[in-house]
Order: C-alpha cells, then sequence, then structure tokens
C-alpha cells in the first residue's frame, strides 16, 4: 500500500525568463519606505556608492511608492526623495499610501481609514502632536492636515507616476492585472493589487518589479520581483540592481540598537 503522506504536490515550475535592461544603462529599485528615513539615508549612500564602483553607466532610481506612513519620519523621507532628484534620475511611483493621503484631504472616511493605517504617524511627523490628534475630530484633524502639510509636499506626491518600463522590465507599486495589456491596466490594480497578481505564474509583458506585499527578503518568481521587505517593522529596505541580465541586491539592516548596515547579494528567495 501506497502512503500518502511520503508524497507532496510538487510545487509549480516558476516561468524561465531571460529580461535585461538596455546596454549602457543601470536601474537601482527600492522597496517600500514607510517612513524610514534612517533606513533611506543609508540605502542612499549604499547605491551611490555602488553605483560608482560599477562603472561609468546611465543611472535611474526607480522607488516603488509607500515612502509615507507607519514609520516614524515621512516628511523627511520626502525630503530625502526630492533631494536625491537633484543630481540623480529618480522616478517614484505611487503607492496605495500616497493615494489615501492625498485624498484624505478631501474625505473624512478616507482619513479615518488613512489614519488606521499608518497615517498619524505621518501626520506626527509634519508637527501634529499626540494632545492635538487625540483632542480632534475628523474635520477638525483635516483643517490642521491643510495647515502642517506643505502644498509643496502634496503637489509632489500628486506627481508620482503609476507605472515606469525599462527594457524588460515593468515597475509598479503593488502589481498588475494578469493578462491585461500595460497600456489597460486600472490606476487601482497598479497600486492596491495582490491576488491573482501574486500567484500567477504565467509570462507578463515584461518582468514586473513591484513593493506592497510584505516578504522576509526578496522574491523572484520569474515573471514578477517582489522587494517590500517590510523597512517599518522589520528594519530591512531593499534595493534591486539591474544591469544587462544581472540582478544584485542591497539591503540597509537595522540591528535594533542603532546600527544599521548594507548587505549586498545576488540570491533572492
Amino acid at each position: 500500500m501506497f502512503d500518502l503522506f511520503r508524497f507532496k504536490k510538487a510545487e509549480p515550475e516558476l516561468p524561465q525568463i531571460e529580461a535585461s535592461v538596455p546596454d549602457g544603462q543601470r536601474v537601482y529599485a527600492v522597496g517600500d519606505v514607510h517612513g524610514r528615513s534612517d533606513l533611506l539615508i543609508a540605502l542612499i549612500e549604499a547605491i551611490e556608492i555602488d553605483n560608482r564602483e560599477q562603472g561609468d553607466a546611465s543611472t535611474t532610481v526607480v522607488l516603488l511608492g509607500d515612502l509615507i506612513d507607519r514609520g516614524p519620519d515621512s516628511v523627511n523621507v520626502l525630503a530625502l526623495a526630492r533631494e536625491w532628484q537633484k543630481f540623480r534620475e529618480v522616478r517614484i511611483l505611487a503607492g496605495n499610501h500616497e493615494e489615501m493621503f492625498l485624498r484624505s484631504f478631501e474625505d473624512p472616511e478616507l482619513l479615518r481609514h488613512f489614519l488606521r493605517h499608518g497615517g498619524r504617524e505621518t501626520l506626527f511627523s509634519y508637527g501634529m502632536n499626540q494632545r492635538q490628534f487625540v483632542r480632534s475630530s475628523l474635520e477638525e484633524i483635516m483643517e490642521l492636515m491643510t495647515t502642517l502639510v506643505p502644498q509643496a509636499d502634496r503637489e509632489f506626491i500628486a506627481g508620482f507616476e503609476n507605472i515606469v518600463s525599462i527594457g524588460d522590465y515593468v515597475f509598479v507599486h503593488a502589481g498588475i492585472e494578469p493578462g491585461l495589456p500595460l497600456a489597460e491596466q486600472s490606476e487601482a490594480k497598479l497600486r492596491w493589487i495582490r491576488e491573482p497578481f501574486l500567484s500567477h505564474r504565467d509570462p507578463h509583458d515584461g518582468v514586473v518589479v513591484h513593493g506592497h506585499t510584505i516578504t522576509d527578503a526578496p522574491v523572484d518568481q520569474g515573471n514578477r520581483i517582489g522587494i517590500d521587505t517590510g523597512a517599518y517593522s522589520s528594519g530591512r529596505l531593499t534595493a534591486l540592481a539591474l544591469e544587462g541580465t544581472s540582478r544584485r541586491y542591497i539591503t540597509a539592516i537595522d540591528d535594533g540598537e542603532g546600527e544599521i548596515s548594507i548587505c549586498a547579494h545576488e540570491d533572492a528567495q
């Protein structure tokens, strides 16, 4: 008699997809920062050092969205991104948290949702104090937001992109709807989707690089690469470096005692 418990269902084979960025170009994609300015500072420095060491190239950085919320210093994450753009080609995608933030200025119910999912920390980073927050109604918080958050920051976030394509790679915040051409993807799916994108095994119109869904380490599934390693909770902020057909990872790691180290590696899960 066969022992059925000895047999495990085979995992689906990952698609083997050749992907590259154009000759002479180098790309660094950075996962969800979520208010961790300390990790972003360390990763910016590491990327700039790595870029110099790798030699001449036309270099682009893609921030995959969710720069804000949950972590303690969203205001300075935005400032760092703006400063980086002054000397580096930095393209920024809009995540679902940027969407919630902007809509919260006009919609009290959206504001309630935003505050429950890390928005409170963002408002604190702009100078709202705990006492103000606790004593204020939603309408009063909305008024305080208008006062505390500079219009320039709102306009900066409103200018974030939904999708970036470079070579054989497609960069989005959350993912794409399988089977639908990139030109027909909805803003909502690009910022919010999980399934059926995450479990889809067939090739897309390019290898999709995304954040939004937290994993302990980068996940390369052949047709997609997820690099949200949960910076705000895990203390790990990950970048994917792409050049030619090569893929490398650079991770800023907070040891929990105030020290941040950099780990460079070529493997994903």
